[in-house]
């Protein structure tokens, strides 16, 4: 890689994102996986948005319409990086020894996390290696006082 390339790269992975697990149920089945890139994108409705690389199973339940949840994991949650970062396959025990609660239609909750929110996606749209999904924020709730666990790449061409 040239060095503009290397500079673009450390500059790109600079911008800080949360942590967060993703979750979400269809027709019996459960699966969670860890999310980088989302942000809230409005006020009136709250909505936010979250990019999942295309190919990712759980990209196939988050049309239009679904229900998910956005599990908030506080800053010293690093043991939940590493359970749902190495991915589940849809129908996978993505959640076997973990604590969960099923309060809405969205995805379970993770009882450790933060905070969670419930959402419903509003629309999705390509964008490059990722697509961007947008989605309506329907319920969430506060579960523990903490911070959220916040993450800076030192290479934003990849993860």
């Amino acid at each position: 890689m040239n060095e503009p390339a290397k500079q673009l790269a450390a500059a790109l992975g600079r911008i800080p994102s949360g942590l967060f697990i993703v979750t979400a149920r269809r027709d019996g089945l459960e699966t969670g996986m860890l999310a980088s890139w989302i942000q809230q994108c409005s006020f009136v409705p709250p909505m936010l948005s979250l990019a999942v690389k295309q190919g990712r199973d759980l990209a196939a339940w988050l049309t239009e319409g679904a229900a998910f949840t956005v599990n908030i994991l506080e800053r010293d949650q690093t043991d939940m990086i590493a359970h749902f970062g190495r991915g589940f396959a849809l129908g996978d025990p993505a959640f076997e020894g973990l604590e969960v609660q099923r309060p809405g239609n969205g995805g379970p909750v993770l009882s450790e996390a933060l905070a969670y929110l419930e959402c419903r996606v509003a629309g999705s749209y390509p964008t490059g290696d990722h697509v961007l999904i947008v989605a309506r924020v329907e319920a969430g709730r506060m579960l523990h006082d903490g911070q959220p666990l916040i993450h800076v790449r030192k290479n934003g061409l990849h993860y």
